[in-house]
């Protein structure tokens, strides 16, 4: 007998050689199920692992990540399977599981279009109904590579020559398929329920442009037929919301061709973002924030002292003055520790909490920009907070309900992850097992859930960021706590303790908004361009029914101008049917429809995007429900929908 260890702590016995499906079969019918996989001591296995020893065991699912990372690798193999089928001769790449789906590279003389795609799901569907058998079988260096030449299988041979000496090489088959893969895999294909072929794309063998241009298959897959539907729809309304589509069709921002990576705001997008930043600079304010604004080129001797020229070279800007080597900053960090070195401060000065909206630039390669989201200028809104040792917890504290008072305001959800020390890092493990377990304590307090994000840490501290989830139930690493010992002793930072001597402050990066750019594209799809009042560049459109209510409509963009609304009259000889579906299209929250009626009466017939006609109101009313809207900052009801 053998006892396993389970999740919830329980401990059960099982007959020695049982398999995790077996054990979740024990557990009961419905996890069996869903099973995908399985865990033996932290290590992800197949269903069919019989169990040989004493076992902390888990049962995955295709809501566990690894779980979904199985079902996807399988999904892969099938999808190579039939092209296979369909194309002999085609040689194989690789296929992993990747975010929302999977590939397979392949090396073929037909060029695969996407009629092809039809014909391969087809395929796949047939491989699925035949139920094969997926079997894992162990073998010698010698026979991989004896195998993969026999079958003209050049890239396996490859990749099975450039493994380590004492790997474990395995390959899976499935009926007359078979791969060289570390697995683990589904038991049986018929286990895929659902997929989907999504598009073509070339990719270098290995990422390498020295090597051949390979086919890529991109697709998905799910255990249901409506999860894979529901994502298909998510998709489709992906497009719809695109920032970049939308920041065009809105006439707020672009990229041009002149100036890749580098956006222009035009004057309907820099409202947006004007009020974001007076958002920004109200809360920052009220939490104890000075304002700061530092120098975007930089001398070199600055970024060695930070350790951004060892660190972070590669994404940096150059350029010579007086025959002098300058940086343009990536960072905003640096001018923040000049400032705080300018004084002498003493104890009772701690924290100092310094913000700034700080423009830097990065050099990131041509092929990852994308619209807002990637850029190569952007503005950080940062904060540098100097303070003494005792002073840490309770600081990083008011930072997550900051952050948490930004995102509510917007109706954002999250998650939090904390990240480790990276490969790369600056300083002894003995400052970063402090470092990490001081924002492990104040995450703790808060009473907040957090994963550990092993590794992913910045070069000089590890740090907690906070991941947003749109409407369409993507994420995106926005605010960021950073605790830092290693700046202030880099840059020789000081205060005057009670004692009268010189001690160390302990300083905290953060970013809310993160990118101010980045943080308009995801609002722009978030809210599908339909921006809550209080965001929107144009607020309100008073629209004339005839010429003879033009004076009229004046008297009402006059009467709300006076009150800061943002409003603007469409007196174009068109029929109102036109100026309504013109203002539903720029997605005005409101639009006010005047005609002999209202001139009489004082008052306005409303539309409200999204919502239709609300019926005729007193001019008086409707702009007092309007500046509490605008006050209160309220999102739109139907974003989401």
């Amino acid at each position: 007998m053998v006892k396993v260890t389970l999740k919830d702590g329980a401990v059960r016995e099982f007959p020695q050689g049982t398999t995790v499906a077996e054990v979740a079969a024990a557990l009961s019918r419905k996890l069996a199920q869903h099973a995908v996989a399985g865990k033996l001591d932290g290590k992800v296995v197949g269903l069919t692992t019989p169990i040989e020893k004493d076992a902390f065991v888990e049962i995955l699912t295709f809501d566990d990540p690894e779980g979904r990372d199985v079902y996807r690798h399988s999904s892969s193999h099938l999808l190579a399977q039939a092209v296979q089928r369909l194309f002999p001769g085609t040689r194989l790449g690789i296929g992993p599981a990747i975010n929302e789906g999977f590939y397979y590279d392949f090396d073929s003389e037909h060029k695969f279009t996407p009629e092809d795609l039809q014909a391969i799901e087809k395929e796949m569907d047939q491989i699925i109904k035949e139920d094969l058998p997926i079997v894992r079988r162990e073998v010698s260096r010698e026979e991989a590579i004896r195998f993969f030449q026999e079958i003209g299988e050049s890239y396996k041979v490859e990749l099975v020559e450039d493994l380590p000496e004492d790997a474990v090489i395995s390959m899976y088959s499935q009926g007359d398929f078979i791969d060289l893969c570390a697995g683990p895999h589904l038991p049986t294909t018929g286990q895929i329920k659902a997929m989907r072929l999504m598009s073509l794309a070339g990719a270098y063998w290995r990422g390498s442009e020295k090597n051949k241009m390979l086919q890529r298959i991109y697709g998905t897959s799910f255990p249901k037929k409506a999860e894979l539907d529901d994502y298909l729809h998510r998709l489709e309304e992906a497009k719809r919301r695109d920032h970049r589509k939308l920041g065009q069709e809105l006439e707020l921002y672009t990229i041009m061709e002149e100036g890749p990576g580098f956006p222009f705001f035009f004057p309907k997008g820099m409202i947006i973002r004007n009020e974001l930043e007076k958002y920004w600079r109200e809360q920052h304010a009220k939490a104890g924030y000075q304002e700061i604004r530092t120098p975007i080129i930089l001398n070199r001797s600055l970024w060695e002292r930070s350790g951004h020229w060892d660190h972070y070279k590669e994404n940096m800007y150059f350029t010579q003055i007086d025959e002098q080597d300058f940086c343009v900053k990536p960072m905003n960090c640096p001018g923040s520790m000049l400032v705080y070195k300018n004084s002498i401060h003493s104890y009772r000065d701690l924290p100092l909490r310094m913000a700034e909206l700080g423009l830097v630039h990065r050099h990131e390669i041509s092929g990852a920009l994308h619209g807002l989201m990637r850029v190569r200028c952007f503005t950080q809104d940062d904060a540098h907070i100097f303070m003494l040792p005792s002073q840490i917890k309770e600081e990083i504290m008011g930072v997550i309900d900051l952050v948490d008072r930004f995102y509510k305001t917007f109706g954002f959800d999250y998650h939090i992850e904390l990240s480790t020390k990276p490969e790369k890092a600056m300083g002894s493990d003995e400052i970063w097992e402090l470092a990490t377990s001081s924002l492990e304590d104040a995450l703790k307090s808060k009473g907040m859930d957090y994963k550990i994000n092993p590794g992913d840490g910045a070069f000089y501290g590890p740090k907690i960021d906070f991941h947003l989830k749109d409407c369409l139930g993507r994420t995106w690493q926005c605010g960021t706590i950073q605790l830092d010992f290693q700046m202030p002793e880099r840059f020789d930072l000081t205060y005057v303790g009670e004692d009268g001597q010189k001690h160390r402050p302990v300083m905290i990066h953060r970013v809310v908004f993160g990118s101010i750019e980045r943080f308009i594209g995801i609002l722009t799809e978030h809210f599908a361009g339909a921006f809550p009042a209080w965001l929107a560049p144009v607020q309100v459109r008073v629209l004339p029914i005839t010429d003879r209510h033009h004076a009229y409509a004046q008297k009402v963009l006059a009467h709300l101008a006076e009150r800061g609304i943002r409003a603007e009259v469409d007196d174009r000889n068109e029929k109102i049917g036109y100026k309504i579906r013109e203002g539903q299209v720029k997605k005005i929250p409101y639009l006010l429809v005047v005609g002999d009626k209202e001139a009489e009466n004082g008052a306005v017939a409303v539309r409200k995007y999204g919502e239709g006609d609300k019926g005729a109101c007193g001019l008086d009313e409707f702009t007092k429900m309007l500046i509490e809207e605008i006050g209160t900052k309220k999102n739109p009801e139907k974003a989401c929908s």
